[in-house]
């Protein structure tokens, strides 16, 4: 499905439907029943929020610390997000972050018509403990 303008802002119709959808699973159960649904809903957003923060830098409508406050993030948490999108995941660093040189480049690959692939869709982001209990 491509994407659809409505007024100047564009949506992605299918990213969102399946946020919905998850959020009407979560209504129809209980607590407990409604965690994976909200957990699967929270993912999509974050994805959606991530690309979006992508093609925002991509496209020179803001700098990455500027798309990283539109989306209530610390500078520091953009890098390690873009370097999880299709748009931007194959420029991420050794450490796994996408830096402004990243953009740069990227920008400019896109200009020739030669982007980069990523690897492999990067897995969600998850809690790791510490330590095991």
């Amino acid at each position: 499905m491509s994407e659809q303008r409505r007024g100047d802002r564009p949506t992605v119709p299918h990213g969102l439907e399946a946020v919905r959808r998850a959020l009407d699973e979560a209504e129809t159960k209980d607590s407990v029943g409604a965690l994976p649904y909200l957990r699967e809903a929270a993912d999509r957003l974050t994805e959606l929020i991530d690309e979006a923060m992508a093609t925002a830098v991509l496209t020179g409508q803001a700098s990455l610390r500027g798309a990283g406050a539109q989306a209530g993030l610390t500078e520091n948490a953009v890098g390690p997000r873009l370097a999880r999108t299709r748009s931007l995941g194959a420029y991420a660093d050794d450490r796994g972050r996408v830096t402004a040189a990243g953009v740069e480049r990227a920008k400019y690959d896109l200009e020739t018509g030669q982007p980069r692939q990523p690897a492999a869709p990067p897995a969600p982001m998850r809690f790791k403990p510490r330590r095991p209990s």
